[in-house]
């Protein structure tokens, strides 16, 4: 079999690569007026794409070289590792809570809220330079190994055009961007690897040829406690304690949750991130076995662990399918790098930026198109809307604004409280609760006048 690229494998590639860059200009075309909806979607996502996000942000193209060289070389004790991600389920029950009613934007600004500031600027750092140093490092690495083996690219072209496209759209459309393309990449991901798994067991001869092929050793969960790498102690008690940090407090993985609609949207993604979380075990590690089994029998020719996957596919796919796989690659990649990209930015906005420059974190942007508008009640209308986006006041303001709605106008005390003779474009945080009371007494004068406000308005 003809073991290099062909035109439909690279057609298929380029296939795949036109309808992510569809839904990330779509995505663009929505307008994004607020620090809440680049960096949270506008709180407004629903489970399923929370979930696959989740799902996609975890699973990169270390996971996929990483996972299936592990099973090449010692076999399926690595999924102790992978099973953990039940953990995944506390951050929804326990956690998300929490979170969302302190409308928090990140894990360091939460931690400031319970500790105090050192504990955000500690944490910020931490992340920030993790970030840096495993999981974009590791992943362009993983990345290479893909790029030579499989596709034929050299590692400097491929990863520079990769990491520039997955910047440009990260950068340009927000989480909401991040969310909607990873969505896709999750369903490319999982069927792509579930093919590498079926051919694998069809050319070994099915799994009880793989069984006595790879030897009881190579899909033993359990390997002795003096086992060098992968003793079954620390594979069991180890993990957890990594995973509860993973899975319930890393910026990488709950800034996801933190863009639901609500929490039971946010605890459906985390419960269907947990049951997409099986899907690794059967789909990268299996397949590592199937490598081994092959090059036992002579069928494969593995110069090292790493390349199992990308060889197997390589080797063993028909001319298309070939191509569909090598998109479920470069899905993996691109959706760590995003998560990644995504993660920094809000740590670093949020975080860094905001505290060394206290004047920029005091602003809450208005429309432009109303900032233009006087001294009128639709000017305050403008002024009270705004206040409830703001995300540290919403949840106070929507029930509040509900109750205003219903009164009657209060008496006006004066032009010295009255709003200022413009609507500025900028509100700044330490201004908030005065201009929250000249926005309510003009939304309750305009009501009296039997004026439409904010009924129709999504709050």
């Amino acid at each position: 079999m003809d073991n290099t690229f062909q035109t439909l494998d690279w057609l298929v590639v380029g296939g795949y690569f036109a309808v992510l860059l569809g839904i990330a200009w779509w995505v663009l075309k929505q307008k994004q007026e607020t620090t809440t909806d680049y960096f949270l979607a506008g709180r407004h996502v629903g489970w399923f794409v929370i979930g696959a996000s989740i799902f996609a942000s975890n699973i990169g193209s270390e996971h996929i070289v990483g996972l299936a060289g592990t099973g090449a070389k010692t076999g399926v004790s690595m999924g102790l590792y992978e099973l953990h991600s039940w953990l995944a389920l506390l951050l929804g029950w326990v956690f998300i809570p929490f979170y969302l009613r302190s409308r928090v934007f990140t894990m360091p600004e939460f931690l400031e809220k319970r500790y105090g500031p050192s504990a955000r600027w500690f944490l910020s750092v931490i992340m920030l330079v993790g970030y840096v140093l495993t999981k974009v490092s590791v992943t362009v690495y993983a990345g290479a190994v893909v790029f030579q083996v499989l596709m034929g690219i050299d590692f400097w072209t491929g990863a520079l055009v990769v990491v520039s496209l997955t910047g440009i759209y990260t950068i340009l459309g927000g989480l909401r961007a991040v969310l909607y393309t990873e969505t896709l990449q999750m369903v490319v991901l999982i069927a792509g690897s579930a093919i590498v798994t079926v051919l694998g067991l069809d050319a070994i001869g099915g799994w009880d040829n793989l069984v006595a092929t790879a030897g009881s050793d190579h899909l033993n969960l359990f390997l002795p406690a003096d086992h060098p790498e992968f003793p079954w102690p620390g594979m069991v008690f180890a993990p957890p304690i990594v995973g509860l940090w993973y899975w319930c407090t890393d910026q990488y993985i709950v800034q996801r949750a933190l863009a639901g609609r609500d929490e039971t949207q946010a605890r459906r993604g985390t419960i269907w991130a947990a049951y997409l979380k099986l899907f690794p075990f059967f789909i990268f590690l299996i397949p590592g076995v199937i490598a081994f089994a092959l090059a036992r029998t002579g069928q494969l020719q593995l110069e090292s662990a790493d390349q199992a996957f990308p060889v197997m596919v390589k080797t063993l796919l028909p001319v298309g399918l070939r191509g569909l796989v090598a998109g479920g690659l470069l899905a993996a990649l691109m959706s760590s790098l995003a998560a990644v990209f995504n993660s920094c930015s809000t740590l670093f906005t949020m975080d860094v930026y905001k505290k060394l420059r206290p004047e920029a974190s005091g602003a809450v942007p208005l429309p432009a198109e109303r900032a233009g508008l006087h001294r009128s009640a639709n000017c305050r209308r403008v002024l009270f809307r705004a206040l409830l986006e703001a995300p540290q006041h919403r949840g106070r303001h929507e029930r509040h604004g509900r109750g205003i709605r219903d009164r009657h106008a209060p008496p006006d005390r004066g032009a010295e409280q009255r709003p200022p003779q413009r609507c500025p474009l900028l509100v700044r945080r330490r201004e908030l609760p005065v201009l929250r009371r000249h926005a309510a007494r003009g939304v309750c004068r305009a009501a009296s006048r039997r004026q439409p406000l904010l009924r129709r308005t999504s709050l």
